[in-house]
């Protein structure tokens, strides 16, 4: 994935932005209703809901934090956070299509635009104060079908905004995909890691708004499909040893790509290697999404544990929310912090200087932006607002 410029960091400060995810703007993966049991076991509170890929989204999204607070370049490997939200998203569409494809399409796009530009009000006016003069492509913060635009002093705010860029993009283009992937399911399966092959060894799309856009596309269409698979019972039907042969072989050659290409690329980071991104996250999701196909996996024993059932459920209820204002909350740790210095007993007794600190701090930030600004997305979904799903 192009890397977009990031500026210098302070020290604590967050690392750059350009990771993933996460956040899929319905927020919630909404399984089928399990099948009366002939004894009850306990369920989420959240009726329907299927916690395997709620805590899947949760765990992506302390990934997404995580990576930002500290830039480790191991993380990727460790749990690729955006091949698993696209595969969450995408097996979610191919059950949203089931109604007419105008119709869902619509509803994804009205979830997903007014936190985005109740969030985007706040840096645009920002960057402005900060001597920013938006043009034309001032569209960009409207529809972002491309990579809205902006300037150096808000760079760390809105680079993350490449992700729901790609996400609207699949979006748009899933009534179409989801046509193509029935008439073949492996075949289109396979043929989805052509393209980023084609623009690794071939033609490279432009280093431009729109090649950028393309190149994600590419990263992560395999992933979106391996959702699709999930969906419509593909993956049910794969034999188990031919599935994690190919899932480890996906997975050898990611990892290999990255760790051999350190010299061209400066880091084995998989955010920077969109070849080894795409291998990689492809037999990740795919063993995740098996497992969960083969083994009919529901996580419903969360809801014995209150509290973690709890972080979960508001986790995927808010899910823009914190992807969205996560950066934003590491960037006012920063000067926070600086004021802690001020204070003899912090200075002595707190580890000012630690990123740990600094993680906390910012996680301290986002809660407290969960209650503020959490309820855009429930007026986005035309439900009654409230301060915590």
């Amino acid at each position: 994935m192009p890397a977009d410029p990031s500026p210098p960091r302070p020290s604590p400060s967050p690392a750059p932005a350009h990771d993933e995810p996460s956040a899929d703007a319905e927020a919630a993966s909404q399984g089928s209703p399990p099948e009366k049991p002939t004894e009850p076991a306990p369920k989420a509170r959240a009726g329907g809901r299927d916690r395997y890929f709620d805590a899947l989204r949760a765990v992506a999204l302390v990934r997404v934090v995580s990576y930002h607070t500290f830039g480790w370049a191991w993380a990727g490997l460790v749990f690729p956070s955006m091949g698993v939200m696209f595969a969450l998203a995408g097996t979610l569409m191919a059950k949203s299509l089931e109604r007419p494809a105008f119709k869902v399409v619509r509803s994804r796009m009205r979830r997903l635009l007014p936190p985005f530009w109740f969030w985007g009000l706040f840096v645009v006016v920002a960057m402005m104060i900060h001597g920013w003069m938006p043009g034309w492509q001032i569209v960009f913060w409207i529809v972002p079908v491309g990579d809205p635009p902006g300037n150096q002093w808000g760079v760390q705010a809105w680079e993350i905004l490449w992700y729901l860029r790609t996400y609207l993009w699949f979006v748009l283009l899933s009534p179409l995909l989801l046509k193509i992937f029935r008439k073949a399911p492996i075949p289109v399966l396979l043929l989805s890691l052509v393209p980023i092959v084609v623009f690794q060894y071939g033609w490279q799309p432009p280093y431009d708004r729109f090649g950028s856009a393309l190149t994600d596309l590419a990263t992560y269409l395999f992933c979106w499909l391996v959702g699709f698979a999930h969906r419509e019972g593909v993956l049910q039907r794969l034999k188990p040893g031919a599935v994690v042969l190919a899932s480890l072989a996906a997975l050898a050659f990611g990892g290999w790509y990255a760790l051999a290409h350190q010299a061209e690329f400066g880091t084995y980071d998989l955010d920077e290697i969109p070849l080894a991104q795409t291998f990689w996250s492809a037999g990740f999701v795919t063993l995740l999404m098996y497992f969960k196909a083969y083994y009919d996996v529901d996580f419903a024993w969360l809801a014995r544990f209150e509290r973690l059932d709890r972080i979960v459920t508001i986790f995927n209820g808010r899910a823009v929310t914190i992807y969205l204002w996560h950066e934003i909350a590491l960037i006012l740790a920063v000067p926070l912090i600086d004021r802690f210095w001020n204070v003899p007993a912090f200075e002595k007794w707190l580890p000012l200087e630690s990123q740990w600190f600094m993680f906390g701090i910012g996680w301290v930030l986002i809660w407290i932006a969960i209650p503020l600004f959490g309820w855009v997305e429930d007026v986005a979904a035309r439900r009654k607002p409230r301060l915590l799903p």
